[in-house]
């Protein structure tokens, strides 16, 4: 096991620089000058000499590179180029809480509710409950997050007035928001759990479990639930960091204050420092996300560790 951990925290470490480096010279490689598309006004070749000068951008891509990687190894991701003198450190610090909340409650409902509608509608195979959730996951995981986040405030929050239309400002403005993100990943976790409940009904093992004669409630809950939930860890790990990150639409739609919103016009504003950071931010989340879930992959199935 100490071997399997030391090589997926070598590999880890090796991808988070592999990120770092990859994207560092394909934003350097975009068109356009940050200094001049972010002053909002027109700049004198002086003025814009000397900011060139002040943010390093004159250096030779090599020189920038390897003071960008030492700042990196030092927890310091610079100052952004839109938002003059605030450093991306801070505006992560500031944001991150709000779509990490979002994300959060989000996960809790997927999990318990995404499995149970899985179990229950494989259990109950062709019947009227089993067509129903069939039908939801398949609509859950096909209309686009924005028509939901639409159709919801239309009726929850215009129509029947239970919540806030948008922006975050009490724990009621976050439950339309909430579950418009949360039901995407329940329908998939649905329709996932479902086929692999209905797979290992077949398997030798359930088979043998019948033979001997255990009762049909420790059958499901012990060897299918059990086993049908191992391949859908490393989905779990994922959802998990994607929610964490916040969805950007969601953001969008219902005004939330959220990291999503800087990444998507940092992009547009070619604020180097500011999606360089937020996008190494994002793959450390991932990164440390699937170390863990290969940890408890490791754990919950033994096949699958790093073996001679």
């Amino acid at each position: 096991m100490r071997k399997y951990i030391l090589r997926r925290l070598i590999i880890s470490i090796f991808t988070i620089w592999l990120i770092a480096t990859v994207s560092f010279f394909l934003v350097h490689a975009l068109p356009g000058n940050p200094i001049a598309i972010n002053s909002g006004k027109i700049l004198s070749q002086d003025t814009l000499e000397r900011l060139t000068v002040y943010y390093g951008l004159d250096k030779p891509l090599w020189e920038q590179y390897l003071t960008y990687m030492n700042n990196l190894l030092h927890g310091n991701f610079g100052y952004s180029y839109k938002y003059p003198g605030q450093s991306v450190n801070g505006i992560i610090a500031g944001t991150f809480p709000v779509s990490a909340q979002l994300g959060l409650q989000a996960y809790m409902i997927s999990i318990p509710l995404g499995f149970l509608f899985g179990i229950i509608a494989a259990r109950k195979r062709g019947k009227a409950v089993d067509y129903v959730l069939v039908g939801f996951s398949a609509i859950g995981v096909s209309v686009p997050v924005f028509i939901v986040a639409a159709i919801l405030q239309m009726v929850f929050a215009v129509k029947l007035k239970w919540f806030p239309v948008s922006l975050w400002k009490s724990f009621a403005h976050t439950i339309l928001p909430t579950i418009t993100l949360a039901l995407g990943s329940i329908a998939g976790r649905t329709r996932g759990m479902r086929t692999l409940m209905l797979e290992i009904v077949n398997e030798d093992y359930i088979k043998t479990a019948k033979a001997k004669g255990l009762s049909t409630v420790r059958i499901v809950w012990s060897h299918q639930i059990r086993n049908a939930m191992i391949p859908m860890i490393p989905m779990m790990g994922l959802e998990l960091v994607g929610m964490l990150m916040g969805s950007f639409v969601v953001e969008q739609i219902f005004a939330i204050p959220g990291i999503g919103s800087y990444f998507v016009t940092s992009i547009q504003s070619l604020d180097y420092t500011m999606v360089l950071g937020l996008t190494v931010f994002f793959g450390i989340f991932v990164v440390a996300a699937n170390f863990i879930v290969d940890l408890i992959y490791g754990l919950a199935d033994p096949r699958i560790r790093v073996t001679k």
